[in-house]
């Protein structure tokens, strides 16, 4: 698997602000919408839940926030880059800046797992983190999170 496989070149998008966490799913819900015709209302509802469970800010900057969705037929992903960094709850209480999210179908156990252990491995890259953060051009973004060895399962 790979990130590739996963993210759409146009879902990857830059956020000037997000006021809330939910505007911010609300933004991720309208790029899946638009990029995998996936319904935007219910992947808001979705995140809210997943995100009831325990926050999806995973530090230095990451949101990892995920959940499993109907209508989905394959794990797809979105990735938005907010230039006023927010409050996500975080583990580390630090403002989230990289928001890489998930949607994986119903029944996707172990490809989901698969897909979410791929992503955290290269958001915990710092070279990778500190290319994006230097990065404003979605193609530039998408390119970083695709290339290199951390965009490959072991």
């Amino acid at each position: 698997m790979e990130i590739s496989s996963l993210l759409n070149p146009n879902a990857v998008k830059l956020v000037n602000q997000a006021s809330s966490k939910r505007r911010l799913f609300r933004d991720l819900g309208d790029v899946a919408e638009n990029v995998y015709g996936l319904c935007a209302p219910h992947i808001l509802d979705a995140l809210l839940d997943r995100e009831s469970l325990g926050p999806t800010g995973v530090g230095h900057g990451v949101a990892l926030p995920h959940a499993r969705i109907e209508e989905i037929d394959h794990v797809a992903a979105v990735f938005l880059k907010l230039e006023k960094p927010m409050d996500f709850d975080a583990v580390d209480r630090q403002p989230v800046d990289l928001v890489f999210a998930l949607f994986a179908p119903q029944q996707a156990g172990v490809e989901h797992l698969k897909a979410l252990a791929l992503v955290s491995r290269t958001m915990r890259d710092t070279s990778i983190c500190a290319k994006l953060r230097a990065n404003h051009d979605p193609a530039i973004l998408h390119a970083v999170l695709t290339e290199g060895p951390a965009s490959q399962a072991a």
